[in-house]
């Protein structure tokens, strides 16, 4: 905002017959003294320059901040009930920082005494006295979740095979009673040791968004991945003792305040969302440090 001095016209008064005689001018009437003219535009000089530089200052501070970027944080990549998140606009999905999430103290207590599971449940996989043990909750139907059983877990596999990493899978089912249905078929599937396989074939099985899931579509991955006793299939699919664990699996999971998927216990790090390997490489070597 600029302001501009007002110029002040000053014009003689106009003459009365009872004036000063011709070729004299009127005392009253002389213009105002030059160097008070001069004062007034050097006054109005030092106002407008204040001004301008006023402007000026505020306007590379409002500059700096724009073009300096801020500093990356862990993208949360999650899917909640509320329907799928974008990573926030700026960040930068391949930067592996921190976990993914704010701290909260009450729920990693929580987290740090989850039961494990026992040794050959078929939802884990790994050594179960594998260095580093990580839980992962996820809801089928979630594509999320497909992102990162189809592209990170396969890189986490060496871990798994050399003992340091065993790896606990628990439901959240958030998503109705289809996600229900999908995941009674991985646990069917599980019931005959093909656990982990059908879990892959079914997230590669279903399209984008959040498809229904019904005993058709299990039934077909349960063929595909080479179910050998399909009457016995069927039956657990239905059974209440499958549903009902994945019920209390959905229940445990959100009593620890965890409502998107996918969300993970790497060793004592909490981590939300489908990140990149280079996450969960970083906070399980921190955690093998962290051990001795």
């Amino acid at each position: 905002m600029s302001t501009e001095p007002t110029n002040q016209r000053f014009t003689p008064q106009n003459a009365e017959p009872s004036g000063p005689p011709p070729g004299r001018m009127d005392p009253s009437s002389r213009p105002a003294p030059k160097k008070d003219m001069t004062t007034f535009y050097k006054v109005a000089v030092v106002v407008l320059s204040v001004i301008v530089v006023g402007l000026l200052a505020v306007m590379s501070q409002t500059s700096g901040q724009t073009a300096t970027p801020e500093a990356t944080t862990t993208v949360t990549v999650t899917e909640g009930a509320g329907g799928q998140q974008q990573p926030p606009a700026g960040q930068d999905a391949q930067q592996p920082p921190d976990q993914g999430t704010a701290e909260d103290p009450e729920r990693d207590a929580l987290l740090l005494d989850l039961p494990r599971r026992v040794e050959g449940d078929p939802l884990a996989k790994g050594d179960i006295d594998a260095e580093i043990v990580m839980t992962e909750w996820a809801d089928y139907r979630c594509p999320f979740c497909a992102v990162f059983t189809e592209d990170t877990l396969p890189q986490l596999q060496p871990l798994v095979d050399d003992g340091t990493l065993r790896i606990e899978f628990r439901d959240l089912a958030i998503f109705g009673e289809d996600s229900v249905n999908a995941a009674a078929g991985a646990r069917a599937a599980g019931e005959q040791g093909l656990y982990w396989e059908f879990a892959t074939a079914l997230y590669a099985s279903l399209p984008e968004g959040k498809p229904p899931v019904g005993e058709d579509e299990v039934t077909t991955v349960a063929q595909q991945v080479g179910v050998a006793d399909m009457d016995k299939f069927q039956s657990d699919y239905a059974s209440s003792a499958i549903r009902d664990a994945v019920a209390a699996d959905s229940a445990e999971a959100q009593s620890f305040g965890i409502s998107g998927t996918p969300a993970f216990l790497v060793g004592t790090e909490f981590i939300s969302g489908a990140q990149p390997i280079e996450v969960f490489e970083q906070v399980i070597a921190q955690e093998i440090a962290s051990n001795g």
